[in-house]
């Protein structure tokens, strides 16, 4: 235990050194951040008559985000400040323990029994107030057709409808292969019309005809995912799905879940201490180039779910 140096790179390189001698808790004693309000990392404040360096409580998340630690409840001291307790995160999980049934079911990699199952977008207020921000800007009409294409469980179609609020009678459809996981959905969202169908065969056969038209359409970590062929999906998405005034929202994972912990940006094989945005970057230009030729007005929001949210031109304007 010791108190923060005043460089945080002096800290950096502290608990860096701890890591690497096999710590698997470090604990720091720094100034309470509520003594410093108002001002910015780095400025002097004076805490009981001994100066200190000012770092907001985001510092110190960040800072445990970035080395992929848990960051404890604080303490507080007698003096004035706070200890802070900074936990080793358990081990990455082979991808594989993720999907519990993919080995007998493909289908059922992001299935109701595998690990994706116990994470809950519609706790990461980032996700909500994005959706709630695309949702404001695609003007949807009072009983509004919403389709999900990889709808999963059916958690982004009930906040959905919880974020257009009980007076908007919307229909909700939802598309998804997992048959365990559309029915969760059925339960979710009694009802309502959950179909089991690959989304690679509703390019390919008339289903796409059968769905009708909808004045938004949603489609999060599935465009991109393996065995999915993103141009045919985005293709009939435009061409087939939307109404001729309806909005788009795609979304891109910039995550990794390690330990009930949820980390920025996704790690590759080849780097393990930051994110690599590049394939992100990439993806989200090109939808938005694609979306904007067509007359759609794009957006690109989000921090842990980066979200590309496409309106008519004249709704969004």
């Amino acid at each position: 235990m010791s108190s923060t140096p005043s460089a945080l790179v002096a800290i950096v390189a502290e608990l860096r050194a701890a890591l690497d001698a096999g710590a698997d808790q470090i604990e720091l004693i720094v100034a309470d951040p509520d003594r410093g309000r108002g001002r910015f990392a780095g400025e002097r404040v004076v805490v009981d008559g001994q100066p200190h360096v000012h770092r907001p409580w985001r510092v110190w998340v960040d800072l445990a985000e970035r080395l992929e630690l848990r960051l404890l409840t604080p303490r507080p001291r007698d003096d004035g400040r706070l200890l802070l307790t900074f936990e080793r995160l358990a081990p990455r999980a082979d991808r594989r323990d993720w999907a519990v049934d993919a080995e007998a079911d493909p289908r059922e990699k992001y299935g109701a029994r595998s690990a994706y199952a116990r994470i809950a977008k519609a706790e990461d207020p980032g996700f909500v107030l994005d959706l709630a921000e695309a949702l404001e800007r695609a003007r949807l009409p009072p009983a509004p057709r919403v389709l999900d294409l990889g709808c999963n469980d059916g958690e982004v179609l009930e906040l959905i409808a919880a974020l257009l609020g009980a007076d908007r009678a919307a229909t909700l459809v939802g598309v998804d292969h997992s048959p365990s996981a559309i029915a969760a959905a059925r339960a979710r969202l009694p009802g309502q019309r959950l179909l089991e169908l690959d989304l690679n065969q509703l390019c390919a056969d008339p289903h796409a005809h059968a769905l009708g038209r909808f004045d938004l359409v949603v489609a999060l970590n599935t465009l991109h995912s393996p065995g999915v062929d993103e141009r045919a999906l985005l293709g009939l998405i435009t061409r087939e799905l939307l109404a001729p005034a309806g909005a788009l929202v795609l979304g891109l994972p910039n995550c990794t879940y390690r330990d009930g912990e949820q980390l920025f940006g996704a790690r590759t094989l080849n780097i393990t201490r930051q994110a690599e945005l590049s394939l992100l970057v990439k993806r989200v230009a090109y939808y938005r180039r694609y979306l904007h030729k067509r007359t759609k007005r794009v957006f690109v929001t989000g921090k842990y779910y980066v979200l590309v949210t496409a309106v008519c031109e004249r709704r969004g304007a």
